[in-house]
């Protein structure tokens, strides 16, 4: 394989290998090189034992990262590199962590207990691979396998269930189908891994360019810790505007959104999950009152089991919240869209609608309406007219100096910025306390 590693990873490569060791690059570095892809990072392995290799770099700044597994984390201009001794695991505890592990000479053994073929591949300086289970040849057909007996692997370390569907999504590749039955035979594993292990690899899964194909097929994984996707799998929404069950429709508007953006993928995910709970049927057509209210609370509450930040679910819950609610193509309700809304805040809630729109029945695809309310919200923009209790032209004091006080003021100001923002009344402090005092 021609390799171009950067100097750092050559200034390792020549100082262990004069120091009489081995050393290689293994696993991912290797799987995107083989790939045309730059590597984000180096891992490195070695018959070094932990601290000879500490002793190597004995100039440089060496972390014990983990010396009773192995590995030493050398930093080099900054940039860390983790070199882990040739190792075999022993048994597992949990489903995820091994009891212990005993260090070994043979490189073949170290790559015998990797997870997939793909990460289990050394690369040399000259380029030259080890690759005893058919890595290579896997990357080059798009198949993730486990190395060895797929059971035990998942056995040893049920998170590996979720990588093997991680990784399938964002290489785009397919699981072998040994690997691919005990995936689904073993998806009860998953109950015992962490939810923010669990929430980590969901997420890349949902970001990457294979995710619709990997959901649809396994969509019994992800229900182990998502349940409540379940009732959506085939579920026929009988109405003119979708010619796709909610599940199938939920995965076109994913596939509508920028996979770059967790926010806006994360929020396609969630928008229909309320549909089954707030089906009624009138005979001619089905129908989902309430159901935007409902996504809401139910993704609110996976994203609290699977331990999200505050952050990330104040922002999906909002775009759930308020999918179905039109942003409007008069000046007047743009204006409130904007007042309400921070750029970022506009910029998805318009990549929604889109996408939603564009994941109904064909002919009922039209975006002219949000093409036009996009227009008059950068219109309002381009002129600054973004009105807001900060923004608007009186003040709390102007209304205490008024004889104002407590809710009263409060309410007050509200009814002043809603006259605003509706057109009733200009942003200006005269016609702001005129209206002020006949509300006294």
């Amino acid at each position: 394989m021609q390799t171009t590693v950067p100097p750092y990873i050559n200034f390792i490569f020549d100082r262990m290998r004069r120091h009489g060791y081995e050393v290689y690059l293994v696993g991912g570095c290797v799987r995107d090189m083989l790939m045309g892809v730059t590597p984000h990072d180096y891992d490195m392995t070695t018959n070094a034992l932990p601290k000879e290799t500490a002793k190597c770099f004995s100039d440089l700044r060496v972390i014990p990262t983990g010396m009773k597994h192995g590995t030493v984390t050398v930093v080099i201009d900054d940039l860390p590199v983790e070199i882990t001794t040739y190792r075999r695991d022993g048994e597992y505890d949990d489903n995820r962590h091994p009891r212990q592990v005993t260090f070994t000479p043979d490189l073949r053994d170290d790559l015998s207990r990797r997870d997939f073929t793909v990460n289990a591949i050394a690369c040399d300086e000259h380029g030259t691979l080890v690759d005893p289970f058919g890595g290579r040849e896997d990357i080059e057909k798009g198949i993730i396998r486990c190395v060895g007996d797929p059971d035990a692997r998942f056995s040893e370390d049920g998170l590996r269930i979720m990588r093997a569907l991680r990784f399938a999504s964002v290489l785009g590749f397919s699981l072998d189908p040994d690997t691919a039955s005990s995936v689904k035979r073993n998806r009860e594993l998953l109950r015992n891994i962490s939810a923010e292990r669990l929430r980590e690899e969901f997420i890349k899964l949902i970001c990457g360019k294979n995710f619709a194909d990997i959901l649809r097929e396994y969509y019994e994984v992800i229900g182990v810790f998502i349940p409540e996707i379940l009732p959506m799998v085939g579920f026929d929404q009988r109405t003119k505007y979708h010619n796709l069950d909610v599940f199938e429709h939920t995965l076109a508007m994913m596939g509508n959104c920028d996979a770059n953006d967790k926010i806006l993928r994360l929020s396609a995910f969630f928008h229909d999950i309320g549909k089954p709970e707030s089906y009624t049927f009138d005979g001619k057509s089905g129908h989902f009152y309430g159901h935007a209210e409902r996504s809401e609370a139910i993704a609110d509450a996976v994203m609290k089991r699977l331990k999200f930040d505050n952050d990330t679910r104040k922002k999906v819950k909002r775009l759930v919240a308020e999918h179905m609610t039109p942003i409007g193509v008069s000046e007047r309700s743009a204006r409130r869209f904007v007042s309400e809304h921070t750029e970022k805040e506009m910029q998805r809630a318009f990549a929604i609608a889109y996408a939603d729109r564009h994941s109904c029945a064909p002919r009922y695809q039209d975006d002219t309406e949000i093409k036009k309310a996009e227009e008059i919200v950068r219109e309002l923009l381009l002129k600054e007219e973004r009105i807001s209790l900060r923004t608007l032209a009186v003040r709390g004091d102007d209304l205490i100096a008024l004889g104002f006080s407590g809710r009263e003021l409060g309410r007050c100001l509200d009814t002043l910025l809603a006259r605003v923002l509706d057109g009733e009344l200009p942003n200006e402090k005269a016609a702001l306390i005129d209206a002020a005092i006949k509300l006294k």
